[in-house]
């Protein structure tokens, strides 16, 4: 197994402490799940060598108007994993009524109903599923959670964005 930096960032909210062997175990724990068993349409991998900062991807699944387009999220795991949840962030520009431009994301499992329960997998997967049921009722870009209604106008949208954002 490759060897990883169990060095928590830098950040003003986490300054750097010294890591408990539970929080590195778990990350390669889920890094080797999801090594063997992947989920379909997502991939999770460290960072280079630092165990904290993971890149991710998503591809949206067939029947929804992200369908064959991948997207790139990075994952900032906290000194205190999984008792704290990551920061998971759209890399790669979307337009969705949970996301905005900055690629936050609007989902509740990453705020007040995170648990220790969850790992990677599961936020992926959820994440894949709120690409095609996004939660109108809670945008962060109300117009693409205005057009969502329109789907032929709200699915071309989606396709020019993500057009613009491979060039």
């Amino acid at each position: 197994m490759a060897s990883f930096s169990t060095q928590a960032p830098t950040t003003a909210t986490n300054p750097v402490k010294p890591q408990g062997e539970s929080v590195t175990k778990r990350l390669q724990q889920e890094l080797m799940q999801l090594m063997m068993n992947s989920e379909e349409g997502t991939t999770a991998f460290p960072n280079g060598d630092n165990l904290f900062e993971w890149i991710a991807t998503i591809t949206g699944s067939d029947g929804t108007p992200y369908a064959d387009q991948t997207y790139k999220l990075s994952i900032t795991f906290p000194s205190d994993y999984p008792y704290t949840a990551p920061t998971f962030k759209f890399v790669t520009p979307l337009f969705h009524p949970n996301i905005d431009v900055h690629g936050n994301i609007c989902l509740d499992i990453l705020k007040e109903k995170w648990s220790a329960a969850y790992s990677v997998r599961t936020v992926l997967v959820s994440l894949r599923s709120l690409l095609g049921e996004p939660n109108n009722d809670s945008p962060l870009n109300v117009v693409a959670s205005g057009m969502w209604d329109n789907q032929v106008k709200f699915a071309a949208t989606v396709k020019q964005k993500y057009a613009e954002a491979q060039k």
